[in-house]
């Protein structure tokens, strides 16, 4: 039982650092990708069938 006193704030811990990362890149812009999805789904390079 004494465990839990040392593995719960380990985790609390942990889930505030991966909180505050994934803040940090929705505002730095990492997600944004306005023009890709566009131009992503209007080619051809990407092709359901694999060249010989």
């Amino acid at each position: 039982m004494s465990v839990l006193s040392y593995l719960i704030p380990i985790s609390l811990i942990l889930g505030g650092v991966g909180l505050v990362a994934f803040i940090y890149t929705v505002r730095s812009g990492q997600y944004d990708d306005p023009d890709g999805d566009s131009r992503r789904i209007l080619s051809d390079e990407w092709d359901d069938r694999p060249k010989p």
